[in-house]
């Protein structure tokens, strides 16, 4: 029933009014394997969304490999109470945000090598494809139009990303707000994917 009502809905709305991505939901293809330690990670992080509640700002996570992250940084994993058996990634948040959206934050983001990965955690609104000619090109006039459409469904996303090339993302929708309701899987949204793969590029 989810994945039914949100394999029919593509495009995404950010409270500020920008057009985020266009999104058909799961690419028809074969999906790519599953990488289960970077699903945890994503796992974990939208039960700690869930637990802040709705209307919440974006967020950006780096993840680092637990167990390097103990080798360089024992008393500070030792403060965050990590085991130093935990196959896992940690993620550690970026606090201060730029004002501007987060995709355009990303934009200006290139993470530093010792950093595996990255995450990213947002509200949208989703609307359904056909009616993508009457929204406003005004941003504000967009976002307005986005939160009285009868047709709207708010939705939490958290999207990651590796430099060995995993990718992870689960999504819950507001008037399905269930654990047990909460859709994951490695291409939900892929052009986010892909901005977040973006941000791990080395400079030269």
């Amino acid at each position: 029933m989810l994945s039914a009502l949100l394999a029919g809905l593509a495009l995404l709305v950010s409270s500020e009014g920008d057009r985020m991505t266009e999104w058909g939901g799961p690419d028809s293809t074969a999906s790519p394997p599953v990488d289960e330690k970077l699903k945890a990670a994503v796992l974990e992080l939208e039960a700690h969304a869930a637990g802040l509640g709705w209307d919440q700002p974006a967020r950006l996570y780096a993840l680092v490999d637990t167990a390097a992250l103990i080798a360089a940084e024992p008393e500070l994993a030792e403060q965050m109470g990590i085991a130093p058996d935990q196959d896992s990634f940690t993620a550690v948040e970026q606090e201060s945000l730029p004002e501007a959206s987060l995709e355009e934050t990303l934009l200006g983001i290139s993470w530093p090598d010792d950093v595996d990965g990255c995450a990213a955690v947002l509200e949208r609104v989703v609307l359904p494809p056909e009616i993508e000619d009457q929204i406003p090109g005004d941003d504000a006039e967009a976002a307005a139009f986005a939160a009285a459409h009868p047709d709207r469904h708010e939705v939490r996303i958290v999207a990651a990303v590796t430099r060995a090339g995993g990718r992870h993302c689960a999504m819950r929708v507001r008037t399905h707000d269930d654990p047990f309701a909460v859709l994951d899987g490695p291409d939900l949204v892929p052009t986010l994917l892909e901005l977040l793969a973006t941000t791990l590029i080395l400079d030269p």
